[in-house]
Parts: C-alpha cells; structure tokens; sequence
C-alpha cells in the first residue's frame, strides 16, 4: 500500500494521529492551489531529508525554503564526499577519548554519523574560495546560498550521492528562493570569517541576515500564492521566516496577509520559554497567525515525521 493508505488505516490518535490529520489538511491546501514555505532545522541535510525534500520541489510544492547554515552545506558535504561519511550505530557508547580520536582522524560526528574535513569541508572550501576571492575583487555581493547554486550549476563537481536525493541540487535548479539566517556560525560561515581575517576576502562579499529579511519581504509582497508554513524544529531557520509578516505589517505598516497554513514537528516543550516549543496560538500575539489559520502540532521527531507527510502528499 501506499503511504497514504498507511497512514489513513494506521496513524489514528497521539502524534500518528496529529501527522494523518495535518498531513491531510496539507494536502487540500495544495490541491487548493496553495503552496509550501518549509523550514529546515537541526540536522535534516545530514538525516538525507532531501530524499523526500527533493521530490517535493520537483513536484512545484515547495515555494521557498529557510534553513541554517548547517543545512544549506550539509546537503552540499553528503552530495559530494557520502562515500567517505562514517556510520557509528553505538554512538551513545562513545567515551570522551572516542571523541578525542575522531577529531584527530578529522571526523565530525553528527549524532551516529561522522563527516570527513577534509573530503567535505576542505573540498567544497576550495571551489568557494575561487569564487569568493573573485566576488571580493569585482566587489561584488551576494547571500550565502547563491555561490552554492553557483558551485552545484557551473562546476563540473563529482557526487558519491545519487544527485536526485539532493534537496539544494533540486533547488538550484529551480532557483528557488532560499533564507539562510545566522549563515555565519555555519563551519563554511566560519571558514569565510577566518579568510576575511587574513585579508584574502572581503567581509562585504557576503550579504548578512538583513539581506535576507529584506529580500524575503520583497518576494513574500511579490508572492500571490497562500503560504503554508511548515517548521521542521525550531530555532533561528523557523523564527526568522514567519517574523517577515509583522514586520511587514507593523514595521513598515503594509497590509500583508499573515502565513494561511501552520505546522510544526518539534520535540522541545513550551514550558521551558524557548521559541522552537512555542504553540501555534502564541504565534496569534504576535501578529504571524490568526484565529482562523489552520494550525498543527506534531511532538515527534522530524527525520521520521517529515518522510511521511511528504511521501503521504506525493501519494507514493
């Protein structure tokens, strides 16, 4: 049977029945002409969520896509170095002198998986360098993620991934519109900043977060399709994105519509203060949501969530 079948005969109450229930909603929504506005947190590139991420851009159902800095490279590091990626099943067994001995043989562990420096970062460092030196010395400008689509569109890269399970691949090739706020405390955000303390770059060759915001207010005015706004976790990826509404409403006293659709798969509790456990309905003080927006919660973990709402929307 298909997902959806699945999820329609199984997924009944708790969290399966929240993820059948907003992955239903989200299917009229789409069918109703309207379109996603997904957010990417935590560690999605390196769960390979562009093996259900991609298909949904090729599918025209995804607008636009707001990620960390994490997740922009990541996808990038798996397309490029997968081969080289070390697997750990008993990671939560690892001693600190384990630890100890991946730094030194230059794996970075991401939960059970480990990303080689130099097959990943140091590779994809040396096809930006090229391009950033030569931005810095036309003076030119431009936000993190276009010298991406610029890499992944020009360069004659040689990918260990199968390139359809690229999610930014997919984007690129679309052009898709893409918010990478807090870019800078990505590991090729700190690459750039070490290259501008050298003097081999200029800071400026960069355009910061204000460049994202301005440029997401003017798409999202431009934008003449319902938004539905999907949060995979929390943190800056999601907060940043949903502000353009009030903003645009209360800072620049336009009248913009507030997002149509909301959904977020998150584990982190409300009581604690944080932004990424907030309810939907605390989104309504802020001028993001109204009353009548449809609005879904699912506590769950994304990386398993995620994969069935969109295989659910893609009927596959």
């Amino acid at each position: 049977m298909s997902v959806r079948t699945f999820v329609k005969e199984h997924y009944r109450h708790f969290n399966a029945g929240s993820l059948a229930s907003a992955s239903e909603s989200l299917l009229q929504f789409l069918e109703s002409g309207g379109k996603i506005f997904l957010t990417l947190a935590g560690a999605m590139s390196t769960a390979e969520l562009g093996r259900s991420i991609a298909p949904m851009i090729r599918a025209g159902h995804i607008a636009a896509i707001s990620c960390t800095g994490a997740n922009l490279e990541e996808d990038l590091f798996n397309l490029v170095a997968h081969n080289h990626y070390q697997k750990i099943d008993d990671w939560r067994s690892l001693s600190a002198q384990d630890e100890a001995d991946l730094l030194d043989n230059n794996m970075n562990r991401v939960t059970d998986t480990c990303i080689p420096e130099d097959k990943a970062f140091r590779k994809i460092e040396s096809y930006l360098m090229g391009r950033w030196e030569k931005s810095s010395q036309l003076g030119q400008s431009k936000l993190p993620h276009q010298f991406f689509y610029d890499i992944l569109l020009e360069d004659e890269l040689e990918y260990q991934a199968l390139p359809e399970n690229s999610w930014l691949l997919a984007a690129a090739q679309v052009n898709l519109p893409l918010v990478v706020p807090g870019w800078e405390d990505s590991t090729l955000g700190n690459i750039f900043a070490a290259r501008v303390m050298q003097g081999k770059v200029e800071q400026k060759t960069i355009i910061g977060g204000i460049g994202y915001m301005t440029s997401l207010a003017e798409w999202y005015c431009q934008c003449n399709t319902p938004l539905a706004f999907l949060q995979l976790g929390g943190g800056i990826a999601g907060d940043f994105p949903i502000c353009v509404v009030p903003m645009l409403n209360q800072d620049l006293e336009k009248d913009a519509p507030l997002w149509s659709w909301f959904c977020q798969i998150s584990e982190s509790t409300p009581s604690y203060g944080g932004y990424s456990g907030a309810p939907p309905n605390e989104k309504i003080t802020w001028g993001k949501l109204s009353v009548e927006t449809e609005k879904f919660v699912i506590e769950s973990d994304a990386t398993i969530v995620a994969p069935l709402m969109f295989c659910y929307i893609l009927d596959i």
